[in-house]
């Protein structure tokens, strides 16, 4: 008997050729290029997860068709390297093993591609100076210039030179190719009236602006034939104010609709107006789920003929099956989403959807893009290890031990996860009466609703783990006692940590003062007037929450305001929540918390040094929290030191889920 989700799993024909289901993996950069832009075989182990977790096609991010003149990532696949194909092959072959589609995003990022990084001014189609120059400019101490605009010699040129790379992606065994013609990039800066003044054939109106898109599409099916699919990438809404905004993209359509087979609608822009239109491409943990999917829906009631691909924060096949069986999309992408869980597919084809890990929007794995390093997920710790798991199968142990783990966190959830697949014998105890560890207080704002998902998830899993044969022990602190008595063979500690609270500064302990995350969790009373101490993610989301109930917030930070934005991940984003949200609330940087009194605090200004007080019958603490060093050097020699792992925050400094999970994982291997 099939799933319940006819509609995901429903295979389509195009141009002759059978896509097994409509999911499709949108498209990453995993930094796993070789130095000169080729395939290389941990490339392949990497995508191998996708492939064999269900998805129909896997696209590779921003695939450069000419890395001499469009280059913006270290790690870049070079389409126009002569050595492509043969490595390609290996790519497309490896898919082909699980009836998957292998392809590539190809794309010219024109304007963007910096001056330093290939020696020359980018090519666009019209001389502009970009944002992104301007920063490079900045950073290099030089003026800003403009790009060069593309003679027609050089438009027909690069013209050929998508339609090479198509060809040599078929060449190498792959019968699909995505055209980036979104995001801002240089098919885009032809579409777009924002960065195209031309006035010949190419610029002006809508028709003239799309005649560089349809080329590049034509060069395309002369170099492939007939027995290829070309699927487009557009930006339904760049945003932007002078951009192309729907009404107008819809027209484009018209005129593209005929030279491609599938349009994958997207919005926003890369890097213009210093990213201010990123998130409308990658949104962050504060926005909706299915952020784009009414631009496809409207594309769709507009060309009902055309196949549309929809992206953006499309979290689950769940929402994939409403949406495909609304008839808004025919293909639903995901990236984040099957990173967190690239079995997903799997799970729901086999009607075991409560399985899914579901992903935290927290862009780990973007961050990762930039330093650069290979990407790999927060909570997918099989993520980072595809070579040596290239089948994704944790190995058993050659020896079963019986494991004790101590916290009922991330860190200790995957741990005991991973334990119970080595083959151990495993007993986590939490000294609480929940599973979660400070995962509890960071789900409890209304707002969070991808780490209640992962909250949910967890206990789900441990479940799964009791009833696999491991035992967890509930308001149990484990001692040095208890595990002498037990006698383990090997011993985790993922204890965690607990808040800062400054035991200098005067009445820090009075009964109106508390950890932010306690007070959103309703453990600590909130009166009407509070001052947050601390603008890092977990005071501004302690402010959102409570000004969002109509409590007067005042957020106090001692940092300056750029220092701790830059310190804190996230900031930025909820600071962007607050205004376009409207929720009112103060923050002030470079105030230091001196005392509290029963009705108000007193803060000092770090520059001045001058004193004053503001009104406060509630104190919220989010200063940080210390990993629990105490209890790590009393428990580690429990058992032979060489057998305890010490993982997540409580290993030296506080951490991330994604250090939690990660250094669980990889120890947790070895054991």
């Amino acid at each position: 008997m099939g799933s319940r989700y006819s509609h995901v799993f429903n295979p389509i024909r195009i141009r002759g050729i059978d896509f097994k289901n409509r999911i499709t993996l949108a498209p990453p950069s995993p930094n796993l290029a070789s130095t000169d832009g080729l395939v290389t075989h941990d490339f392949v182990d990497w995508f191998r997860m996708f492939a064999r977790g269900g998805v129909c096609t896997l696209y590779v991010g921003n695939c450069s068709i000419d890395i001499k003149e469009c280059k913006d990532e270290a790690y870049q696949l070079d389409l126009s390297n002569p050595d492509s194909v043969l490595p390609m092959s290996w790519y497309a072959d490896m898919c082909k093993q699980y009836a998957c589609h292998a392809s590539f995003e190809i794309n010219h990022n024109g304007e963007n591609t910096r001056y330093e990084t290939v020696g020359h001014l980018p090519y666009s189609s019209s001389p502009r100076i970009s944002d992104n120059e301007r920063r490079a400019a900045m950073q290099n101490g030089r003026e800003p210039m403009p790009c060069i605009e593309m003679t027609k010699e050089k438009i027909h040129e690069t013209v050929e030179k998508y339609g090479e790379a198509a060809g040599k992606m078929k060449r190498a065994g792959m019968d699909i190719v995505l055209v980036h013609g979104g995001h801002g990039n240089l098919i885009s800066q032809f579409t777009s009236p924002l960065y195209n003044k031309r006035t010949d054939e190419y610029g002006g109106d809508t028709k003239s602006r799309a005649r560089f898109a349809i080329e590049v599409c034509d060069s395309i099916r002369r170099h492939c034939g007939e027995d290829f699919v070309i699927e487009y990438r557009i930006s339904a809404d760049e945003i932007a104010p002078e951009g192309m905004h729907f009404d107008e993209t819809l027209e484009l359509i018209g005129y593209l609709k005929d030279h491609i087979d599938i349009l994958h609608v997207s919005a926003g822009l890369h890097s213009d107006f210093n990213m201010a239109y990123f998130n409308n491409w990658c949104q962050n943990y504060l926005m909706d789920h299915c952020f784009n999917v009414h631009y496809a829906r409207d594309v769709k009631k507009a060309y009902p003929d055309l196949l549309v691909n929809t992206v953006g924060s499309i979290m689950s096949i769940d929402y994939a099956e409403e949406i495909i069986g609304n008839g808004w999309a025919d293909f639903v992408s995901m990236c984040r989403p099957l990173m967190a869980d690239p079995d997903m597919p799997r799970k729901y084809a086999e009607n075991r959807p409560e399985d899914r890990r579901p992903c935290l929007r927290c862009n780990t794995c973007m961050n990762h893009l930039m330093i650069p390093k290979p990407i790999y997920c927060a909570i997918n710790p099989i993520s980072a290890m595809t070579s040596e798991l290239r089948d994704g199968v944790v190995p058993k142990a050659r020896k079963k031990k019986r494991v004790a783990v101590i916290g009922g966190g991330p860190g200790g959830i995957q741990a005991l996860q991973t334990l119970l697949d080595r083959g151990h014998d495993v007993t986590l105890y939490e000294k609480s009466g929940q599973l979660g560890g400070n995962v509890i207080g960071a789900a409890t704002p209304p707002f969070k609703i991808d780490v209640r998902d992962y909250l949910k998830w967890m206990r789900h899993t441990a479940a799964q783990c009791v009833k696999r044969g491991a035992r967890i022990y509930l308001n149990l602190e484990c001692t040095k006692d208890i595990l002498d008595k037990e006698g383990y063979d090997a011993v985790v500690i993922a204890i965690g940590a607990e808040p800062i609270v400054p035991k200098s500064i005067p009445g820090i302990n009075k009964p109106h003062v508390s950890w932010a995350p306690d007070a959103e969790r309703g453990l600590a009373a909130v009166g009407d007037n509070i001052v947050v101490v601390g603008a890092g993610q977990v005071g501004l989301e302690a402010a959102l929450d409570f000004a969002e109930q109509g409590k007067k917030v005042t957020v106090i930070e001692m940092l300056d305001q750029m220092t701790a934005m830059f310190k804190s991940r996230g900031s930025m984003d909820l600071m962007k929540k607050k205004t376009e949200d409207g929720i009112d609330f103060e923050t002030i940087y470079g105030l230091a918390l001196q005392e509290v009194k029963d009705d108000c605090v007193v803060v000092k200004d770090v520059k001045s040094g001058e004193l004053k007080e503001i009104k406060a019958d509630t104190v919220l603490l989010a200063m940080g929290i210390k990993p629990r060093l105490d209890i790590v050097d009393e428990l580690r020699h429990s058992c032979p030191e060489t057998s305890v792992a010490i993982v997540g925050d409580c290993n030296n400094k506080a951490g991330t889920i994604s250090e939690a999970v990660n250094q669980a994982f990889q120890a947790c291997i070895h054991i």
